[in-house]
């Protein structure tokens, strides 16, 4: 009896190590994902801004938070997924003036997007131009269209930019496939926090507007290049 009584109890232990290795293992998997999406969002926005004809200088300048998605695949949104992750970076400061800050991992989601990408890997950028539009997306899941007015934006660095549409809208989207660069249509999808990522990036639980609305929570190093790009090329508001 004791010795099936010891059996029993090996391989419960058993399979509660196995459970708790497979945990980290995954744990471990999951956060490389996060760090080389932040590391790709630097190299996305960093090859958009050495283009001469990208996002409007004015815009880019007006703008308190930018959102990188990169290589988002068809596929993606074929079988089951239905979204793409990335990254937020926001102007520090309660009003959004100060210099771009810690990112916030993010997630864009549903919508009609997922028939627009062809058969190529896109990317996502998307400018969040106003304090209201910045806060909605930093506390919770919003709609693209509904929650927050949103438009294609306009491409070329000195581009008018002032064109009604652009001037109404609360966030400005543009998708790059194949080398295009121009702007796309994003209503009817989702952007929220990412907080499981922010969780696995920041090491403890923790909101989206925690980590862009000061100086307490330090970039990760797979960040620098988002912010260092943002930095060079838009250092102020306007």
């Amino acid at each position: 009896m004791k010795n099936k009584t010891m059996r029993h109890f090996v391989l419960l232990a058993t399979i509660a190590i196995l459970t708790f290795l497979t945990s980290v293992s995954a744990y471990a998997d999951d956060t490389a994902k996060d760090e080389d999406r932040l590391q790709n969002s630097g190299e996305v926005m960093k090859e958009i801004m050495d283009v001469p004809d990208s996002i409007p200088q004015k815009l880019l300048d007006r703008a308190d938070c930018v959102v990188v998605i990169p290589t988002v695949l068809k596929a993606a949104f074929i079988v089951g997924g239905s979204y793409g992750r990335g990254a937020m970076t926001c102007r520090s400061g309660a009003d959004f003036r100060g210099p771009w800050g810690a990112p916030t991992m993010m997630a864009l989601e549903g919508g009609s997007f997922g028939f627009q990408l062809g058969a190529q890997a896109t990317d996502f950028v998307l400018l969040v131009m106003n304090p209201r539009g910045a806060s909605s997306i930093l506390s919770s899941k919003v709609k693209l269209g509904a929650d927050a007015s949103v438009a294609a934006g306009p491409v070329g660095r000195d581009a008018e930019a002032d064109t009604d549409a652009t001037f109404r809208a609360e966030v400005l989207t543009y998708s790059r496939s194949r080398g295009l660069f121009a702007g796309i249509s994003l209503e009817g999808s989702t952007l929220r926090p990412d907080n499981d990522a922010n969780e696995r990036i920041y090491k403890k639980k923790i909101s989206a507007k925690e980590i862009v609305s000061g100086n307490e929570f330090a970039a990760p190093r797979s960040a620098h290049l988002l912010i260092e790009t943002l930095t060079q090329h838009s250092v102020k508001k306007s």
